[in-house]
């Protein structure tokens, strides 16, 4: 099966991110083919800056391929190294109606939130859709958000196929009912956006800072605590199975320790878990030609497929050569 993730270069990565997302698709490597990509030229759209979005760029590729993503088992490249997305984008504006777009949630939803509004954000849905269609994806995971985009995509790929022949494979969304909801240090959702987060690869004394930072309540040291509900415990038990997760939860109980204890074991378990990532980040951060020629040969294996299937587009729609 050809699952396509398409992964956006949105800054620091949290640990929302890995549990919510990015853990699920280094296990789907493993029995999928899967095709992954950094979105750089999606984040165009909310991002302005030529320098910020270069240096977040690089710095996603070295998270993602520190966090797991295996090169050896997927075709991982950066989207705007293959060329023929944007002309995929322009051929199928030709078969997206207007009020296809109009109905997008996500555009109203990011220009109510402030985002300028122009084409660019306006024609996403279409974008995204030549990403999935260009490569022949079966599956695309999404969070429930992105699920009317996947919808979308398949709207313009029908439309498209009944008017050309069955030339693009009809996609389908996928949604993991069973992903982890990740409290931030507030307990709320963790996310960039209400500055809550844990970030996988900040100095330890960053990280030190951001886990002291999450709110508790406040008893006596000596008097049990409660677990649930607890936001150190709720993230802590991401890392842990259930022996362990019953042995902190006793801790808990028969007091002696306080939160701040609680917070230095989570320290502890974050470090301890992401160290091979943190020391493949540094890696990959100093080894910028390693990183480059690895993100290269992935393009050129895109490209392939995207070659293939644009071949067949363009003898459909009469583009000369």
């Amino acid at each position: 099966m050809r699952v396509l993730p398409g992964l956006h270069p949105s800054g620091k990565l949290h640990l929302g991110n890995y549990f919510a997302s990015i853990k699920q698709m280094v296990d789907m490597q493993e029995k999928n083919e899967m095709f992954m990509f950094i979105a750089n030229y999606h984040a165009m759209t909310s991002l302005s800056e030529a320098k910020a979005l270069k240096q977040n760029t690089f710095d996603a590729a070295c998270a993602f391929l520190a966090l797991g993503i295996d090169p050896n088992k997927s075709i991982f490249w950066v989207q705007s190294d293959v060329k023929e997305v944007l002309e995929l984008y322009w051929v199928l504006s030709q078969h997206t109606p207007m009020g296809l777009l109009e109905r997008a949630h996500s555009y109203k939803d990011k220009v109510a939130k402030g985002l300028s509004s122009h084409h660019g954000l306006f024609s996403y849905p279409v974008l995204m859709a030549a990403d999935i269609l260009l490569y022949n994806a079966q599956v695309v995971p999404v969070g429930k958000d992105q699920i009317q985009h996947v919808e979308i995509a398949r709207d313009i790929a029908i439309k498209f196929n009944n008017e050309h022949g069955e030339i693009f494979t009809l996609p389908e969304a996928k949604i993991d009912e069973n992903v982890a909801t990740v409290p931030g240090t507030n307990g709320e959702k963790m996310s960039k956006s209400y500055g809550n987060t844990i970030d996988i690869f900040a100095d330890a004394k960053t990280l030190k800072k951001q886990i002291s930072s999450i709110v508790t309540t406040s008893e006596p040291l000596e008097a049990p605590k409660q677990w649930r509900g607890c936001n150190v415990y709720n993230i802590a038990k991401l890392f842990l199975n259930e022996v362990e997760q019953t042995e902190l939860q006793a801790r808990y109980e028969r007091g002696g320790e306080g939160h701040g204890h609680f917070k230095a074991y989570l320290n502890e378990l974050v470090l301890s878990y992401f160290k091979d990532a943190r020391d493949k980040f540094e890696y990959y951060q100093s080894h910028r030609e390693i990183l480059d020629e690895m993100l290269r040969q992935g393009a050129q294996r895109a490209a392939a497929t995207a070659a293939s299937l644009m071949q067949k587009v363009r003898a459909a729609v009469g583009i000369y050569r």
